[in-house]
Parts: C-alpha cells; sequence; structure tokens
C-alpha cells in the first residue's frame, strides 16, 4: 500500500477475501443497488450512474463519464464527485462478499485533474478482510483501462446488519424500499451506504 494511514493497513492477522460463491459471475453487470442512489442509481438526474462489471476473484471494474454536472474548476470534474466515483466503486465489492457493509475511512489520492467529457475508468479489489472490517483499494485511469491513474484510494468498510439502514435512513425511503416487491432489489436497495 501507498502511503497509506494505520487506520487503512489490514492487521497481521487479516485473511484474504473470498467471493461468495452466490457472487454475480465475472463480467456481469452488478446494476444499481438502490435507484436513487447518487453514485449508481438512474434516478439521479445529476448522479454519477456508475456501471460496474463483476471480475475475478474480488475485484471489479467500472466507468463513469463525467458530465458539466460535475465540474469544480472550469472544465474539469469536481474531487468530490471523484471521491464518490471511488467510494461507490469500492463499496460495490460488497455485492461480490455477499456482505452488507458501510464506508468507515476512504483515502483519496488526486494524481492528475479529469477533464469534463471523460470516461473514468474503475478497478478495484478487496485486499483483506478481518472480523466485520473490509479493507480495499481502487483506481481511476483516463483515456482507457490501460491509461494514466488519475485518482487513488484506500478504504475500509465496516460490515453492519440491516438494522443499521432502518434505524438512521428516512422513514419514507425506508418504508418505499421495504415495499418494494420486487425481493432482490428490495435487499439491494441496504446494501452499502456511508
Amino acid at each position: 500500500m501507498r502511503g497509506t494511514s494505520a487506520a487503512l493497513r489490514p492487521p497481521a492477522d487479516a485473511k484474504a477475501p473470498v467471493r461468495h460463491p452466490d457472487a454475480p459471475a465475472p463480467g456481469e453487470l452488478l446494476g444499481a443497488h438502490y435507484g436513487q442512489c447518487f453514485g449508481c442509481g438512474g434516478g439521479q438526474p445529476h448522479g454519477l450512474h456508475l456501471e460496474a462489471t463483476a471480475g475475478e476473484g474480488v475485484t471489479l471494474s467500472a466507468e463513469f463519464t463525467v458530465r458539466p454536472a460535475h465540474q469544480g474548476a472550469p472544465g474539469l470534474a469536481h474531487g468530490g464527485v471523484l471521491a464518490s466515483a471511488l467510494d461507490e466503486t469500492l463499496g460495490s465489492l460488497t455485492w461480490l462478499l455477499r456482505t452488507i457493509a458501510v464506508t468507515g475511512r476512504l483515502e483519496t489520492d488526486f494524481l492528475r485533474p479529469v477533464p469534463v467529457d471523460t470516461v473514468l475508468h474503475l478497478r478495484a479489489e478487496v485486499t483483506a478482510v478481518a472480523g466485520r472490517k473490509i479493507f480495499a483499494s481502487a483506481e481511476g485511469r483516463i483515456g482507457g483501462p490501460e491509461g494514466p491513474v488519475a485518482v487513488r484510494a484506500d478504504a475500509l468498510f465496516v460490515e453492519v446488519k440491516v438494522d443499521h439502514f432502518i434505524d438512521h435512513g428516512r422513514d419514507e425511503e425506508i418504508r418505499a424500499a421495504m415495499n418494494d416487491p420486487d425481493q432482490v432489489r428490495r435487499a439491494r436497495a441496504f446494501e452499502v451506504n456511508p
């Protein structure tokens, strides 16, 4: 790990991640976990609309196109939007573990500017698991999947029960998600959240 803080270094007794047998197959599009999610949901007009695809092991790839609504400086992506894209990509990894987790810590390095209309090619992997802690890293490249690295991040996710969302979410959205007749969509709505 690059100059990662101690909080993001797995302990010595951490285990290698194991892909869940029921995880989506490599090459399978994961789809949005929740339609109103800023990162992956189609219901957010200015959201990222990030699309992730399962990879081998506990890895995935994703793409995000920087739109004018995502600007910070004129013609360039806002750093917070890029951090959101990394967080969404990293959070999607939990679908491969088939666990519910929330972002505990995210450290992001910004290495080069990302212009508007650029496709950011993201790749993420779970690096270790220690009890309820899931350690992961991601990078975003411009100019193609093998292009120069523009952003990267290391993260710690913490496994939680669905009660985390029910206890802390707004009642209106919780009820709507819980009453969704599509069982898979209902379960995925509570998959990942900071």
